[in-house]
């Protein structure tokens, strides 16, 4: 990085004019800011003299190496080249057309009012969002196969500036070949973030490719404004309700760990979630006796997996309709709030809008606390 900081030289290789010669040109020693984040940990964002640098800290949970992309207008770029081995890849901004692999992303690009920028999606009927699924039914969106293995003679079809990748592990060959093809990939962790607001920050991910940072900002405000208000309305109630979540998966009921992001948001809306005094910010993986004994009783159930009546709930597994909030009624998903094509809303906008998420659990724990508010997400399950 020091030697970064010494020299930035004159691009031949990546940026020439035929028939011209430029010469390498050392620009001074140049002044660092680095972009302040309030909850997000994944990623930093460092400006200098004429680009900044992108810093992708935590693509994936068990990631060794962090990713470093320099963005740099059109203008800067044609004067201006760096020690390529320094960096994963160098994006003129604003970028101009973008393949995200993530529904997670699409909010993102709504918000920022960039969505006409997306040309290449894998899996194209889980995006619930309308105006993106008016894009897709007009062709301007092409589906791009399977995140684990996108399409990649399209992609390098449609030539995006930039590929938004998301990754468990770094091991995806196609993301290998389209790089090789000079298109950058960026790996965005904002799932791996360990708050409902620290995901919902990655907004700035998405604001400084575009050269919206102060959109970017400003939604974010809103957003964790937003949040902050309801929680305390929420921690100011007198009642705690007990909370059960998930659902057996074969013989394991998986539920959120006690440091999740699942497991926060109930905190904030100042409830009793059963297993908030356990440690780790995946799932818990129990047996059902184990469950029973202790969330018989539970005032409400919340997102008992993909369950969408109690019917199917009680005919995967009789015994569910002995728990106390079978018996009376107090089962809510958000898996039957979806878009036209299936896709389940709430794994694409609710990361990018904890504050509806806290909103819809503070109303059905707390119904006095917003009365004139409507869950976006979670329905009682029928």
């Amino acid at each position: 990085m020091k030697t970064f900081l010494l020299f930035l030289f004159v691009s031949l290789s990546l940026w020439s004019c035929k028939n011209e010669t430029k010469k390498n040109t050392v620009l001074p020693k140049t002044q660092s800011t680095t972009v302040p984040l309030s909850y997000a940990e994944g990623f930093a964002i460092t400006k200098y003299g004429n680009h900044s640098v992108l810093e992708i800290k935590s693509p994936w949970p068990t990631a060794k190496n962090s990713f470093n992309y320099v963005l740099i207008s059109k203008e800067e770029a044609a004067k201006t080249t760096f020690l390529k081995d320094q960096y994963d890849g160098i994006i003129i901004t604003p970028i101009k057309n973008v393949v995200v692999t993530s529904t997670t992303h699409i909010p993102a690009l709504e918000l920022l009012n960039v969505e006409e920028t997306l040309i290449g999606f894998p899996g194209t009927d889980y995006i619930s969002s309308k105006k993106t699924r008016a894009r897709i039914a007009a062709n301007k969106v092409r589906e791009l196969g399977k995140t684990e293995g996108l399409n990649t003679e399209v992609v390098l079809d449609i030539n995006p500036d930039v590929v938004v990748a998301f990754g468990v592990d770094g091991k995806n060959k196609s993301l290998e070949t389209i790089k090789k093809a000079n298109i950058p990939v960026i790996y965005n962790g904002d799932w791996v973030e360990k708050s409902p607001l620290g995901k919902a920050e990655w907004i700035k991910f998405f604001g400084v490719l575009y050269n919206k940072e102060r959109q970017a900002d400003s939604i974010f405000n809103r957003i964790e404004t937003d949040y902050n208000a309801a929680k305390k309305l929420a921690l100011n109630t007198s009642t705690q309700p007990s909370v059960l979540s998930g659902a057996l998966h074969k013989d394991t009921w998986y539920l959120p760990n006690g440091q999740s992001t699942e497991a926060q948001f109930l905190k904030d809306a100042n409830t009793n979630y059963l297993w908030s005094e356990t440690r780790g910010t995946g799932s818990l993986s129990l047996n059902f006796e184990v469950v029973y004994d202790t969330a018989k009783n539970a005032d409400i159930w919340l997102s008992p997996s993909y369950y969408t009546s109690k019917e199917a709930l009680e005919k995967a597994n009789a015994h569910y309709s002995n728990f106390d909030a079978f018996k009376n009624n107090k089962i809510y998903t958000f898996a039957n709030t979806t878009g036209k094509t299936g896709g389940v809303t709430y794994y694409e906008l609710g990361t990018a809008r904890p504050d509806l998420v806290l909103k819809d659990i503070i109303k059905i724990c707390h119904p006095g606390v917003l009365p004139n508010y409507t869950p976006y997400f979670f329905k009682l399950l029928k």
